[in-house]
């Protein structure tokens, strides 16, 4: 693709994106049902062997949706003149590098092969769920909330019969992965089925056929499959929205503890420090912050594997990469191979032909001329609110991140801020977005 497609085209009025209701029809295998979920805790052990899952190799034939290179099974990539190779060291049984701004799919491997996800899932779960409760609101938790967590799973802490604001919720589901959160916000939502059904329905609006959703957290289930390329989708979709940008590149917060007596004759609530468990963000013992990174989502599971899904800017471009299960078990080494992969995509930027494309959502018109308008009387969305998808979008520059990425109460991400005001709702029920569906504008926040 030529070099100017970096330049955003300015925004067309599309027909509606509304979420659709039919579910996806189950995947052709069953993953077998895991035992434990390490998921993303900080101290999370490595996940059992590729055996774990349902078949050793890729199918010989997969969806084509996005270009028909994206089927086939292997390395696909373009190389031209100047371009680098492809890195030696990937041993993920899946992945893919795109542009997240035009969509072009630089390279890839087995890009729609249906794997178990892992926590990865939660991006769509976050999706879907985060623009219906404004982060304000208030929930005292029950003991239903938070029936059903699986045995093993991650959690940030919360308790029965405590008080929690949606944004500390949001924390616990980004920074620490906590099915604990998930499951609270899934009752919120109207039951952990109903989140499930409204997930799918979002998957199939997105055009991310590959998925099939069992529990809304990623924890191992029978028939919960997602591919390299779903999981870039829900990471682009997710993007668009200034809460979701915010909570994936937050790199530490306080989270609030149990209420108790002060010793004054009031009550006290203490809070502790959480950390985000996405390595390339907050770094590690063998991992460094990487340059430009903002988010996403790691997972772990003993059926997945260890998954990743991060996005990073460098120069004015904008990267997505999904790394899963690396058949290599050493320490952090999901991270190290999506590092190399990025180091990959922003020198092979310009010097590759795409192998195919990320695919806008069901409705969205990719034909429309540049200067179309949305109709008088529509209205974009105000921030943090609720209710429609353009509640959570942003008018202004959000700055997602600091360079050092470890200090500050929020510890609000590294190197990247992206413009909301992007994927809106509009009154007349359409979605103003661009013509390839890319991220907002981008903007470095200085120092």
């Amino acid at each position: 693709m030529p070099a100017s497609k970096k330049t955003m085209r300015r925004s067309l009025l599309t027909a509606s994106a509304a979420l659709l209701t039919l579910s996806l029809t189950a995947p052709a295998f069953a993953a077998t049902t895991a035992t434990t979920d390490t998921a993303d805790a900080a101290d999370a052990s490595p996940a059992e062997s590729p055996s774990a899952s349902p078949s050793a190799t890729p199918p010989a034939h997969m969806s084509g949706l996005g270009g028909e290179r994206l089927g086939r099974p292997g390395n696909q990539v373009n190389l031209g003149g100047g371009a680098p190779v492809l890195p030696a060291d990937v041993t993920a049984r899946s992945w893919i590098v795109a542009d997240a701004e035009s969509g072009d799919v630089l390279a890839a491997h087995n890009a729609h092969w249906r794997l178990p996800p892992a926590s990865t899932l939660k991006m769509l779960f976050a999706d879907t769920v985060l623009p219906r409760f404004p982060r304000s609101t208030s929930h005292k938790v029950t003991g239903s909330d938070l029936a059903g967590i699986g045995a093993g799973s991650s959690v940030v802490g919360i308790k029965e019969n405590q008080t929690y604001s949606v944004h500390d919720l949001w924390l616990g589901v980004f920074l620490r992965s906590g099915n604990d959160a998930v499951h609270v916000l899934s009752a919120m939502n109207g039951g952990v089925a109903e989140t499930v059904k409204d997930m799918q329905a979002h998957a199939e609006d997105l055009q991310a056929l590959d998925t099939h959703v069992i529990s809304p957290d990623g924890y191992d289930a029978g028939g919960q499959v997602s591919s390299a390329y779903d999981l870039t989708l829900f990471a682009r979709s997710g993007l668009q929205k200034k809460d979701f940008r915010e909570y994936c590149s937050t790199v530490r917060a306080r989270f609030p503890g149990v209420t108790a007596k002060n010793g004054k004759g009031g009550a006290g609530r203490p809070t502790f420090e959480i950390q985000n468990t996405n390595r390339l963000l907050a770094g590690d013992s063998d991992v460094t912050p990487y340059q430009g990174i903002a988010g996403v989502k790691n997972g772990n599971t003993t059926n997945a594997g260890a998954t990743f899904t991060g996005v990073a800017e460098r120069g004015g471009r904008v990267l997505l990469v999904t790394v899963m299960n690396p058949e290599k078990k050493e320490h952090n080494e999901v991270y190290k191979e999506a590092a190399s992969l990025l180091d990959w995509g922003f020198q092979a930027v310009g010097k590759v032909q795409p192998v195919g494309e990320l695919v806008p959502p069901k409705g969205v018109d990719t034909t429309a001329q540049p200067g179309a308008t949305a109709s008088a009387g529509t209205s974009p969305g105000t921030g943090n609110g609720a209710g429609t998808g353009g509640a959570n979008a942003s008018a202004k520059p959000v700055a997602a991140s600091t360079a050092g990425g470890r200090g500050g109460a929020s510890g609000i991400g590294i190197a990247l801020g992206l413009t909301g005001g992007f994927l809106v709702l509009l009154a007349a029920g359409v979605f103003l977005v661009n013509r390839r569906w890319p991220l907002p504008d981008l903007m470095r926040r200085r120092r």
